[in-house]
């Protein structure tokens, strides 16, 4: 039984009891499934048997699911490998291990740890990163929204002290999600950390999620804002922040790719936030990240309601992406 097979049983999916998560990647991906698994489909009804043009095709379908030319050309050349070794004839039966493929490319023998690294002793310092327009202080709404139903008492800070209305908008999430928010307008970005911490430590809230400026055209100024930020966290809370969540725009394909290595360069992240994944027909950016990358996607957001932000879960990403695949 191969991989895909495995996963449409532990789903049962042939009795059609989806858990409500599964139903959302379900309708979330389902843009990039007509794209991808469609043109797939089509790719294994016009070849008969697999030959140099049959992959040629199938590169093109996966570059233009944003999979990335990268991850394409060493995607490509392990099937290459499995067809020659295993002597597989039929795109029908390689359509299995396509996903097996996908699946191995994104876990890479690693454990992935798509959770909140939680502090145990005093507050767990949340750190958003992105450029503007990606959704940041969305998901902290949500991500807010999410901790709050798990019992966890919630701190918002604005970070962003420099974008018209950023500090508006969280307020306005604090409000929708009733959480509290440390806000001052036009002051230096440490110093609403510093005192929001303050707050956290002596109220005894659970998880503090800080917004941040969304910045990346001059690197220098925000490595320099992002270190002092490190500074005054760490030197209130040890070991603090304890994740760094870089948000990326879905939409946007392969410039999200550029965004990240660009802030990698400049900070340390522990995952990513994939935004507006509903919206596109180029879901495969996931794979992307993860293979150019190496920075696991922990979440994903599929709509505007403070309820669309799930845990990422590559076996739940691999069903929705191949369900109708032949």
């Amino acid at each position: 039984m191969g991989l895909f097979d495995r996963f449409k049983r532990k789903f049962n999916i042939k009795g059609n009891n989806l858990d409500n998560d599964l139903i959302i990647y379900d309708k979330g991906l389902e843009k990039t499934r007509i794209n991808f698994t469609l043109k797939l489909n089509k790719l294994t009804s016009k070849y008969k048997q697999i030959n140099s043009d049959y992959f040629e095709e199938l590169e093109e379908i996966l570059i233009g699911a944003d999979i990335g030319v990268g991850t394409v050309i060493s995607f490509i050349e392990r099937l290459e490998k499995r067809v020659q070794k295993e002597k597989i004839v039929s795109p029908y039966d390689l359509n299995e291990i396509i996903v097996d493929e996908m699946f191995i490319i994104y876990v890479n023998e690693e454990i992935i740890v798509n959770k909140i690294n939680f502090n145990k002793a005093g507050p767990t310092v949340i750190l958003f990163i992105g450029v503007n327009g990606v959704g940041k202080t969305t998901t902290i709404g949500k991500m807010a929204h999410k901790l709050i139903n798990e019992n966890k008492k919630v701190l918002l800070v604005a970070g962003d002290t420099f974008r018209a209305g950023a500090v508006e908008q969280l307020i306005e999430w604090g409000k929708m999600v009733e959480a509290r928010v440390v806000f001052k307008n036009n002051e230096d970005p440490s110093s609403v950390i510093y005192e929001g911490l303050e707050i956290a430590k002596a109220e005894n809230y659970d998880v503090v999620l800080i917004d941040t400026a969304g910045r990346l055209q001059n690197k220098t100024n925000l490595m320099m804002e992002l270190e002092k930020m490190n500074r005054v966290i760490g030197s209130l809370i040890p070991n603090a922040p304890h994740e760094v969540l870089l948000v990326l725009d879905a939409t946007v394909g392969q410039n999200g790719i550029s965004q990240a290595k660009e802030f990698k360069k400049i900070t340390n992240i522990t995952g990513i936030v994939l935004t507006k994944l509903d919206g596109t027909a180029k879901g495969g950016i996931v794979l992307a990240i993860k293979n150019e990358v190496n920075i696991p996607v922990k979440y994903v957001g599929f709509g505007e309601k403070k309820e669309d932000l799930k845990v990422f879960d590559i076996e739940k990403y691999i069903y929705g992406l191949f369900k109708d695949l032949k």
